[in-house]
């Protein structure tokens, strides 16, 4: 365990001693969508009777920066230790592969709540919060994070060089979170795209967690629970079977 508890403290220290750019940047991010988008649209898009845009908004933008940044810290952190060479001080030490998991996973979800709490508290200085089921949002949140932290780690597994991380990142991580329903309820959408929708797993952690928040959503929760529990076992474990077989981490 002495080994787990080091590297978790290391990645910690790796964010928060930059604390300004990983945790303040994000924050400002949001804040810009959220005043450009509910600005423009408030009165003028209907999402959910009696919720208004920005109250909708609102959810999707928090779990939208958790989750871009719980990614964020795995993947760079495990590609900068490949590309620098200081990836042999991980794997070295009598460590298991649970270890090395859940020391990575752990501090990346802990900088994605940062983020997505540092987002929240900022939306209060606009808007009066809603929370009508405080249990959804805890449960999305964690398991939202622990699923994008873990896709971070199958990232910093797969890639050689940053160009590699950021590809996977701009064409897949980005367009599954924007098309999760962020900006918009799906139920807006044609029948095709509604259908497409519902195939993304992101759509489940933003859906649901926005549940906790306004007390209504595109689906059951329990549904989303149950999609996005299943997801986060498939990424875990495939995630361990990797680091157990030491793919592309022992040369």
């Amino acid at each position: 365990m002495n080994g787990f508890r080091t590297l978790f403290y290391k990645e910690l220290l790796r964010f928060t001693k930059v604390g300004f750019q990983t945790i303040g940047a994000p924050i400002v991010s949001a804040l810009l969508y959220l005043l450009i988008f509910g600005h423009v649209l408030e009165g003028r898009v209907e999402v959910f009777d009696s919720v208004g845009y920005t109250s909708f908004l609102v959810p999707g933008l928090v779990m939208m920066s958790l989750l871009q940044n719980s990614f964020a810290n795995a993947s760079s952190s495990l590609v900068q230790s490949k590309v620098t060479g200081n990836i042999v001080f991980v794997l070295l030490p009598p460590m298991s592969s649970l270890e090395i998991f859940l020391a990575y996973v752990l501090a990346a979800m802990v900088r994605g709540l940062a983020v997505g709490l540092g987002v929240l508290l900022v939306t209060i200085l606009f808007i009066e919060p809603r929370i009508a089921e405080p249990g959804w949002i805890l449960v999305f949140a964690i398991l939202g994070s622990a699923i994008l932290a873990t896709m971070g780690l199958l990232a910093g597994i797969w890639a050689d060089k940053f160009d590699q991380m950021a590809a996977f990142q701009n064409f897949f991580i980005m367009p599954l979170t924007f098309l999760a329903g962020v900006f918009y309820s799906v139920k807006s959408l044609p029948g095709f795209w509604q259908d497409l929708s519902h195939l993304n797993p992101f759509f489940y952690m933003v859906d649901g967690f926005r549940r906790g928040f306004l007390g209504v959503s595109d689906v059951d929760p329990w549904v989303s629970l149950v999609v996005v529990g299943g997801s986060f076992g498939l990424v875990a474990a495939f995630s361990l079977a990797l680091l157990s077989r030491g793919y592309k981490l022992r040369h």
